[in-house]
This record gives C-alpha cells, sequence and structure tokens, in this order.
C-alpha cells in the first residue's frame, strides 16, 4: 500500500509539473501565433510605406512569417522541458530526410531566390512561361502566381520558372505589331497600299519613329500577301491589333479589293 501511494503521489506531481508546463506552453503558442501574425502585417505596412518592390513583398513576407513561427515552436518545446540540444540532432536528422524527401520543393525554394534576385520579370508583367501566359500577380517563396486575361488564377513552380524560358511582354515599352493580309490575285496592289496607309495615318496611337512598315511579302496558292508592321505602345498593342483588322475589313472592299478564301480550279477535259 506504501509503494502505491508514492507511486500515486508521484504521478499527482509529474501531471501538475508537467500540466502546469503543458498549459504554459499552449498559452506561449497561442499567444506567439498572434504576435507573428501581428508582426508580419506589421512588416507589410512597413513595405508599403518604403514601396518596396511588389516582387519582394510576397516573398518576405511568407518568409517572416515561416521563420517566426519555427522559432516559436522551438521556444514551446524547451518550455515544456525537452532537452534543445536532443530536439536540435533529431529536428537535424529530421530535416535531412526532409529535405531529401522534398528536393523539388527546394529546388523551388532556390528557384524563387533567383527570380528575385536576376528579376526576370515583376509583379504586374505579363509573361509567357511553361506553356502559360498571363500576369505575374505574386511572387511567391515556392510559387508564382499568373492570371490570364480571362481571370484564371496559374500557379508555376519557381523551380522550373527560373531555369525555363520566360518572355516577358512587359519589358518594353514599346511593341511591334505584325499583320499579313490577302488580296485576290488581279487587284490592285499600289490601291491596297493605298487603303492601308490611309487607315495606319488615321490612327494616332501609331507611332511615327520607327515608321510604318508595308511591303508585298507573297505570292500564295489563293492570295497576294501583304505584310504590315507597325509600332506603338505595348498598352495599345491589342487594341491597334483588333482595330486595324476591323478597319482593313471594311475599308478594303470599298476600294474595289477583295479578300480571298483558299479555292480551287478544276478544268474538266472530255
Amino acid at each position: 500500500m506504501e509503494y502505491l501511494e508514492n507511486a500515486s503521489n508521484w504521478i499527482s506531481e509529474m501531471i501538475v509539473l508537467y500540466g502546469i508546463k503543458l498549459v504554459s506552453a499552449l498559452i506561449t503558442l497561442a499567444v506567439g501565433l498572434w504576435v507573428v501574425s501581428i508582426l508580419t502585417k506589421a512588416l507589410s505596412r512597413l513595405m508599403d510605406r518604403k514601396n518596396i518592390d511588389l516582387s519582394l513583398r510576397g516573398f518576405l513576407k511568407s518568409m517572416t512569417g515561416i521563420v517566426l513561427k519555427v522559432l516559436l515552436v522551438v521556444s514551446v518545446i524547451g518550455m515544456m522541458g525537452i532537452e534543445m540540444t536532443s530536439f536540435i540532432a533529431i529536428l537535424g536528422a529530421a530535416g535531412l530526410a526532409i529535405g531529401l524527401a522534398l528536393s523539388g520543393t527546394l529546388q523551388n525554394f532556390a528557384g524563387g531566390v533567383i527570380i528575385l534576385i536576376i528579376k526576370p520579370f515583376k509583379v504586374g508583367d505579363y509573361i509567357e512561361a511553361q506553356g502559360y501566359a498571363g500576369s505575374v500577380r505574386e511572387i511567391q517563396i515556392f510559387n508564382t502566381i499568373l492570371k490570364t486575361p480571362d481571370n484564371v488564377t496559374i500557379i508555376i513552380p519557381n523551380g522550373s520558372l527560373s531555369t525555363g524560358s520566360v518572355k516577358n511582354y512587359s519589358t518594353e515599352a514599346q511593341r511591334r505589331v505584325d499583320f499579313v493580309f490577302g488580296v485576290a490575285y488581279g487587284d490592285d496592289y499600289d490601291q491596297a497600299k493605298s487603303v492601308l496607309t490611309a487607315i495606319i495615318e488615321a490612327d494616332s496611337r501609331i507611332l511615327k519613329d520607327p515608321a510604318p512598315f508595308i511591303v508585298l511579302s507573297e505570292l500564295a496558292d489563293s492570295s497576294v500577301n501583304i505584310t504590315v508592321r507597325v509600332w506603338a505602345q505595348a498598352a495599345d498593342y491589342w487594341a491597334i491589333k483588333f482595330d486595324f483588322t476591323e478597319q482593313v475589313y471594311k475599308e478594303f472592299p470599298k476600294a474595289g479589293l477583295n479578300i480571298p478564301f483558299p479555292q480551287m480550279d478544276l478544268h474538266i477535259q472530255k
């Protein structure tokens, strides 16, 4: 009976001792997570005031949150009486195993760092990469988020994005708009060129320098193809692309020019 009583007392003392530590650790964890949230929000506001590059904001915010949470968890474990040296050894071994298992994730992290250092694109740029195209909305630790013109979200891993080809349409302030228009054989090429020149001169969005380019480029199977190249501000690219095509479709028939379609002449011999 004395042995059971001693054991019961020991168990009670352990429950009280570690129960208090556990409650303290849980309270510290809850308060710590609240503090981490406040600090990350404060960092976000600070970056807004300092006009930090948008490409860096999401990355730094995510990284800061992860580091603070890891430090908080380590502190909570220490409060519970677990030896930190043993814990660090275990954490190191676990980290190695996790690192091997998550090598692709680490590659994405390294890719995010490379993107932020080299800056092949930034938030707001319209890019084409990995078979997708869209505006860069956010550069995160592991992924880059794109928004397509039809409002679809695309998430691309930073690893493949940093090592693959990226076409950035927003780097230069000006872009060249290319067209190919066909007229029928027998139509007046000079008349077609005159109509195209008039459309160009009437559009104030088309730049005079570099000068517009109009040339007969190909004698195709069913049409005489005319290549038109004009320069404009990058923001006006698609508007000019659509408007110019519409104007040609309206003005060519007025000038007696025929827009051909593929056709074949059959000669039947008796």
